[in-house]
């Protein structure tokens, strides 16, 4: 199935989108192409935040530097490594189950602060995760009755050109339920417009690794 030529005029559009050869191949479904006039540059992922916010995840001090906030993944080094905004207000000293070794500090803790988009700032003692007992918090987009309209493989095109593109701060990224589940730094609504637009309502679903505190 050859690309339409409204597909060609967008592919030479400079700085808006780059169709992968994988999606003008499968013919992919309306829901997984971009609309005719573009959404134009993505929201990068991170966007401030109204309020407090509460997030999981492993603190990382490398001396001299400030602690950083590691809400994505973790090598499994020892000392692991990992990098994530500064936290202001971190004291190793008001906080339990951490570890040392080679001038690295760390330790997996529940954060609640506030997120101006580039610094996380304490503003309640640390909660070790081993000590942490959230509610659960279920998305509804994993139930079965609110599934997606992408198929798997669609989700899977759609997977790969983000990570080739790089153009958002991605934590994390799987297809499930008729989505790509999207985890980003945090998200005021900006980021999932953006991806509604490019590739239809119902095929990712955008969260939060900062969430606001209920």
């Amino acid at each position: 199935m050859s690309a339409s030529p409204s597909l060609r005029r967008l592919a030479t559009l400079s700085g808006v989108i780059l169709l992968t050869g994988a999606l003008l191949t499968a013919c992919a479904t309306p829901a997984a192409q971009p609309s005719d006039d573009g959404p134009g540059a993505a929201p990068s992922g991170h966007s401030a935040a109204a309020g407090e916010v509460i997030g999981q995840g492993t603190v990382l001090q490398v001396e001299p530097d400030a602690a950083q906030l590691c809400l994505g993944g973790v090598m499994e080094s020892y000392p692991p490594q990992c990098s994530g905004p500064d936290i202001v207000g971190w004291d190793w000293a008001a906080v339990e189950y951490e570890e040392s070794s080679g001038g690295v500090t760390w330790g997996t803790y529940a954060v609640q602060g506030t997120w101006d988009g580039e610094i996380f700032t304490l503003t309640q003692p640390a909660i070790p995760l081993a000590l942490y007992d959230p509610m659960a918090d279920i998305d509804p987009r994993t139930l079965p009755e609110n599934a997606g309209s992408a198929t798997e493989p669609e989700l899977e095109a759609i997977q790969q050109q983000l990570i080739d593109e790089a153009s958002v701060d991605v934590l994390m990224t799987w297809p499930e339920n008729g989505y790509l589940f999207v985890t980003v730094v945090h998200d005021d609504g900006a980021l999932q417009g953006y991806f509604d637009e490019r590739f239809g309502p119902d095929v990712i679903a955008v969260g939060s690794a900062l969430k606001p505190v209920s």
